[in-house]
């Protein structure tokens, strides 16, 4: 008989000790997260001011892996928010439902609940080369002057 209360579960083990087992909300988060990443197509999670945080952190040795996901974990069952940038060419229904099934899969076996939902928010469309700084020099003929202010 299972004695179940808040997100804990109480049963017996496989060698019949009995005990609670509690699954914090960061380690479901964290494990979404991963399964939603590892999705082909997926270029970052998070909005544009998320990622922009995410990526001062990383400059200054954090990381955020959790950045766009949100969970709710109820007695015995977990909703999922995911929010995310695409990568241009793939298509957003078909990747939304990749990211769907990832998460929803990825929480069923190792957290253990009943996934009710799994939300996806394509925020955003990476488009390689489009958001990448110019160098000075592009755009500039073979053998031009760079001009110096007059002094």
């Amino acid at each position: 008989m299972d004695e179940r209360s808040g997100a804990n579960l109480v049963r017996p083990s496989e060698g019949g000790v009995t005990g609670r087992t509690v699954i914090g909300d960061p380690a479901a988060v964290k494990i979404a997260a991963i399964a939603a990443r590892a999705v082909p197509g997926v270029y970052a999670l998070g909005t544009g001011t998320g990622r922009a945080l995410g990526a001062i952190r990383d400059a200054v040795g954090g990381s955020d892996l959790i950045q766009g996901v949100r969970v709710e974990v109820g007695q015995t069952q977990v909703a999922v928010d995911i929010s995310l940038v695409a990568d241009y060419g793939y298509p957003l229904n078909r990747l939304a439902d990749s990211v769907r099934t990832a998460v929803y899969e990825a929480v069923v076996e190792l957290v253990g609940l009943e996934v009710i939902e799994v939300n996806v928010e394509i925020a955003d469309v990476h488009i390689p080369g489009l958001n990448e700084t110019r160098s000075p020099d592009k755009g500039r003929s073979t053998g031009a002057s760079v001009r110096t202010p007059i002094e």
